[in-house]
């Protein structure tokens, strides 16, 4: 069987977990199969990797418009293919017109949904119209749709009713443990100005709405004074977001020692090294439809405090591998709290109970790192991939 996966994100081009998800689900696939790679971006040397560019006549259109002409560059090399499998809508119009021109199955994996990414349209203006038809039209047409975990599939479906609940397939984000494991590197935590004797709450993510970083920041104002605030966080979506955070890291910084922000690329053992330093891991984020990075600082064994939505409840044991935060969400598509204020209350509570108890804290990074070697590894996901791939083809 012949596979082709078309991607925008795929090394050394990752930003965010669908990227790391291409990435391992490929190299569990190419044991089993012959696997194609279609990605976006510059040229790359991999054997079974093709890159493509924006054709140059639209260099100067609507990064949407760009996104469309990248994917009709793809969609006559997948010619051969047995399955095309697209991951975000920036590959899905490649997908679906691949299906329609080689009569063959397209397989789309949804990492998010453009409905409820309603302030992508700050960063996309118009084009965020069209990145929704294109995932709507996709997903309409799939063969089957691969959600990543339980609560994304039914956002999935309340986002399109249309859709034959039957075609939805619940298939979790993967982790591997033998990359992200426990590191310690003293000279690293020094150099970004981090004390390990100190508790500290660790945030990794991009600068979006979706990740719910100024919630985070707001709640962090209330946590005990010897509470270190580490942010990894960078790429953020628009200027206006990227201002809000840097006003609020301000103020922090105004009132409290020990709030340190690292805005540059961090290679994966560094960043091992500061989720191992944590006392627990914050995920704060309004949307998220699994949140494979709640699954990399388990495999370092840092506890995890995450929000009570999307499929984080289905990785964050409450009280076992740490702790999930209630949240109440306005049903409009932005997952904003209908009550801002309870909600960071209630997140720095969460937060001041999981920092003031280091010994509990640690078990639940133990824990933690137990439930992702046992539970998320990449063979079991490339196994039900498979699967899938002959139940869609008839093999």
């Amino acid at each position: 069987m012949r596979v082709d996966i078309v991607t925008k994100e795929y090394p050394p081009e990752i930003y965010g977990g669908a990227g790391v998800h291409v990435t391992e689900l490929v190299k569990a696939l190419r044991e089993r199969m012959d696997v194609q790679v279609r990605a976006f971006g510059a040229p790359r040397e991999e054997a079974g990797t093709t890159a493509y560019g924006v054709p140059a006549e639209l260099s100067t259109a609507n990064a949407a418009v760009q996104t469309l002409g990248t994917d009709l560059e793809i969609v006559g090399d997948v010619a051969g293919a047995d399955v095309v499998h697209s991951h975000t809508w920036y590959a899905n119009f490649a997908g679906h017109l691949a299906s329609l021109l080689h009569g063959i199955p397209h397989v789309v994996t949804a990492h998010s949904l453009e409905p409820l990414r309603p302030w992508k349209a700050e960063q996309l203006g118009g084009g965020y119209a069209v990145s929704s038809y294109i995932e709507k039209t996709a997903y309409e047409g799939a063969a089957a749709i691969v959600a990543v975990s339980e609560g994304m599939r039914q956002d999935i479906l309340r986002s399109y009713p249309s859709l034959d609940p039957e075609r939805v397939k619940v298939i979790y984000n993967g982790i591997d443990v033998e990359a992200w494991r426990p590191v310690e590197d003293p000279d690293l935590l020094a150099r970004y100005g981090i004390d390990p004797a100190r508790p500290s709450v660790v945030f990794v993510g991009r600068i979006t709405r979706q990740k719910g970083l100024p919630y985070f920041l707001r709640a962090a104002a209330m946590l005990p004074e010897d509470v270190q605030i580490v942010l990894c966080a960078g790429a953020p979506d628009t200027p206006q977001i990227l201002a809000e955070v840097e006003g609020l890291v301000r103020d922090l910084q105004k009132d409290r020692a020990g709030v340190v922000w690292i805005d540059e690329f961090l290679q994966r053992d560094q960043l091992c090294a500061i989720l191992t330093s944590a006392t627990t891991f914050v995920c704060p984020s309004v949307y998220e439809p699994l949140g494979i990075v709640n699954l990399e600082a388990m495999a370092c064994g840092a506890a995890v405090v995450g929000t009570g939505t999307g499929g984080i409840p289905e990785v964050v044991v409450d009280g076992v591998t740490g702790r999930i935060v209630p949240i109440d969400q306005v049903q409009d598509g932005t997952g904003t709290p209908t009550d801002p204020d309870t909600f960071v209350a209630d997140l720095a509570a969460v937060l001041t109970e999981v920092v003031s108890d280091p010994e509990r804290a640690r078990a639940y990074g133990e824990a933690g790192r137990r439930r992702a070697a046992e539970e998320f590894s990449w063979q079991a996901i490339a196994d039900a991939t498979t699967a899938l791939y002959r139940e869609v083809t008839g093999n």
